[in-house]
């Protein structure tokens, strides 16, 4: 049936055309954004996924700028360190050449001052925007990723970049009230001038027989005469004959005495008394230290002249702990930095006390089981000095190089104590380097990481919302003809009602 209100054709070609022109504007919109998502009408789904990525690439735009200027500043702190390390260990050529008493020691010690200041130039220019990452001791955080967990919450992570301070200064000794004096200890109240030499003595007792030694310095003696006496003189004899340094042997009635006047050197002393025999042990620097050893092995210590302030190895250091010695009155302090050990502290006392002003006190650190102690030994001019000590909590921590102002090789001590103490700072010195390089080098893998994480992140977002060109420019085409003949379609069936017109003639 035809007719003339209701155009059917008309229609169907009409809803055609508008299908063709909807796609075909589509495709032009995609050709134009070169995206296929380009609002969220198009996909909401993908255009909100997308949209979080893109925040997230513009966040890693962000840390990658911090990871950056970190890495300028960290490089900064590394130059620094590396550059002390090379000025310290010209002063220690200086020093080194100061152990001979035939030499300008008052030059070489300006040529060591010069040095120092050059020291201190450097630690104070090696900052990069105002950050200085050789004066102080707090941690330094730089942004360095953004990790989204499952539940869409965001968190931030930093690598944290410790300061290794490589200043002079001496700390401020803490007053917090805590107080951790048990973990330093003096073994007298006093430091004798000249302090007489430590002896031991061991007395021999019964009839001789084989298996009675007497081991020193890893030396053996024995004797197998049938008295006592003889056998205490023929020890002390061939004790004599090894000149051991600092090591004298005496006897008297049946006694054998060994003198050491070694100030930092100790030695084991081990006895093995044969059958019925017995050594009795008597350590004069303490009276109440006797050993008796019957018919089996003993060992006991001549031990040295110095006096010890020993620093509990079982303690933990935290930064501030402040310890001191006393020497005549005067404090020596050293004030424990961030992850620094009692050996740090030891050898930081050890310069202190080096660097002070009373004449004559000679100082050495040493090892024994879990503690480290300060040997101190005197050859002043009173006749004693006095001998004490502290810890406290709540410091402000000594610089690294703490201890380069007093450096002083115009005398003989001194010049020992330096060679000693300048160990100390270059080894401090190249810590800090080497903790630089290898916080440079964590900060320069994370960067390379954050740039390739964006990459991906962009490649991601462009496989979701980036239109296919080619599949475009194909489908354009397609729907360039199909809009030619759609228009052609509606025209015919626009045309078809005037058909009806002949009837009527």
């Amino acid at each position: 049936m035809s007719s003339i209100l209701t155009n059917n054709g008309a229609m169907v070609a009409l809803q055609t055309l508008k299908s063709v022109n909807a796609n075909l504007a589509k495709t032009q919109a995609e050709i134009s954004t070169g995206k296929t998502v380009e609002t969220a009408k198009d996909n909401a789904a993908i255009w909100a996924i997308s949209k979080i990525m893109e925040s997230d690439v513009k966040g890693f735009k962000a840390i990658s700028d911090s990871l950056s200027l970190g890495q300028s500043t960290v490089e900064v702190g590394r130059q620094a360190a590396e550059t002390t390390t090379e000025l310290l260990q010209d002063i220690k050529a200086k020093i080194v050449a100061a152990q001979e008493s035939n030499v300008p020691r008052e030059t070489i010690q300006d040529d060591i001052s010069a040095l120092r200041d050059q020291i201190k130039s450097v630690t104070n220019a090696a900052q990069f925007n105002g950050l200085n990452l050789v004066n102080g001791t707090d941690d330094v955080s730089i942004l360095s990723s953004l990790d989204r967990n499952s539940d869409g919450t965001v968190v931030s992570s930093s690598i944290s970049v410790a300061r290794s301070d490589l200043t002079t200064e001496a700390g401020t000794y803490g007053n917090s009230g805590g107080t951790i004096s048990s973990a330093i200890t003096s073994s007298n109240t006093q430091i004798d001038k000249d302090a007489s030499a430590n002896q031991l003595n061991i007395t021999f007792g019964g009839v001789a027989t084989d298996g009675d030694t007497i081991t020193l310095a890893g030396l053996e003696f024995s004797d197998n005469s049938n008295t006592a006496a003889a056998r205490a003189t023929a020890v002390a004899t061939a004790i004599n004959a090894a000149n051991l340094t600092g090591i004298t042997a005496s006897d008297a009635s049946g006694v054998l005495t060994l003198t050491n006047t070694n100030s930092f050197a100790e030695f084991e002393v081990g006895f093995d008394a044969g059958g019925a025999n017995t050594f009795v042990v008597d350590n004069e620097e303490d009276n109440s230290f006797d050993v008796t050893s019957t018919s089996a092995a003993g060992t006991t210590q001549l031990s040295r002249r110095a006096e010890e302030v020993t620093l509990s190895g079982t303690t933990q250091v935290n930064e501030g702990d402040s310890y001191r010695i006393t020497l005549g009155g005067t404090n020596y302090d050293y004030i424990a930095g961030n992850g620094e050990t009692m050996e740090d502290i030891a050898r930081g006392l050890k310069t202190a006390v080096d660097g002070g002003a009373v004449d004559g006190v000679s100082t050495q650190v040493a090892k024994e089981g879990n503690d480290w102690k300060v040997l101190i030994d005197y050859e002043g001019a009173a006749a004693n000095i006095s001998l004490a000590d502290d810890a406290q909590e709540g410091g402000k921590a000594s610089g690294g190089l703490f201890g380069l102002d007093k450096l002083d090789v115009t005398t003989d001590k001194g010049a020992t104590a330096a060679l000693d103490n300048i160990e100390t700072l270059i080894q401090n010195s190249i810590d800090a380097a080497a903790s630089f390089g290898s916080a440079q080098g964590r900060i320069e893998t994370q960067s390379n990481f954050v740039s390739n994480m964006t990459d991906a992140l962009k490649s991601g977002i462009g496989s979701m919302v980036d239109a296919n060109m080619e599949e475009a420019s194909a489908r354009l085409q397609a729907l360039q003809v199909q809009q030619q003949l759609a228009t052609q379609s509606l025209s015919i069936a626009n045309q078809a009602p005037q058909s009806i017109l002949s009837l009527f003639r």
